[in-house]
C-alpha cells in the first residue's frame, strides 16, 4: 500500500515531538502563524546538511512571513542535538524517532524501504491547514524557492 501525501487543503496532521533530548514542540500550539515542515532522511547527510544550511541562511526570509522551519527526521534527539550544532542551526530538529516514523507516516512520506523519511515539504497556514506539499527526489536538495513562493501565497488575498 502506497502511503497518501498530505493533501493540500486538508488540516495538517497534529504531532507533538521531542526538540531536545527533555522538550517537546507540538504542531497544534504554533497555530497563529504558517509553518514549514522539512522532512529529511538523516543527519550527517552530505545533502541534508547542505539543505538544513541553505534553510539556516534563509531563516529571515521565512521570519518576514512570521513562518517557523521544523526539519524533522527518524534521527534521535541527541543526534539531531550534535548534528543542530556542528552546522550552527538555528531552527529546531525535531525527532520523529519512537515509534520510527510516525509522523513521517502520518504525512505519507515514510520510506518504509529505507526506514527513513522522503525528503518533503510541507506549508502549513495560521489555521492548520496544509497550503503547499513537495517531494524530492531523496538525493536532490529541494531549496527554498518553493518555500518562499507558497509563503507569498498565503499573503495574498
Amino acid at each position: 500500500m502506497t502511503p497518501t501525501l498530505a493533501r493540500v487543503g486538508v488540516e495538517a496532521p497534529d504531532f507533538s515531538l521531542p526538540s531536545t533530548p527533555d522538550q517537546k514542540v507540538r504542531l497544534l500550539e504554533l497555530r497563529g502563524s504558517p509553518v514549514i515542515l522539512a522532512f529529511y532522511p538523516a543527519d550527517w547527510s552530505p545533502v541534508c546538511g547542505d539543505q538544513m544550511a541553505l534553510y539556516n541562511e534563509v531563516l529571515p526570509a521565512f521570519r518576514q512571513h512570521r513562518a517557523q522551519i521544523l526539519g524533522i527526521s527518524v534521527d534521535g534527539a541527541w543526534c539531531h542535538r550534535a548534528f543542530a550544532e556542528a552546522r550552527k542551526l538555528h531552527f529546531p530538529l525535531l525527532a520523529d524517532f519512537e515509534p520510527k516514523g510516525e509522523v513521517a507516516r502520518a504525512y505519507g512520506v515514510y520510506r518504509d524501504q529505507d526506514g527513513t523519511s522522503e525528503r518533503a515539504l510541507f506549508v502549513i497556514d495560521g489555521k492548520g491547514a496544509v497550503r503547499w506539499a513537495y517531494v524530492s527526489p531523496v538525493g536532490v536538495n529541494p531549496g527554498a524557492d518553493g518555500i518562499l513562493d507558497a509563503l507569498e501565497a498565503l499573503e495574498r488575498p
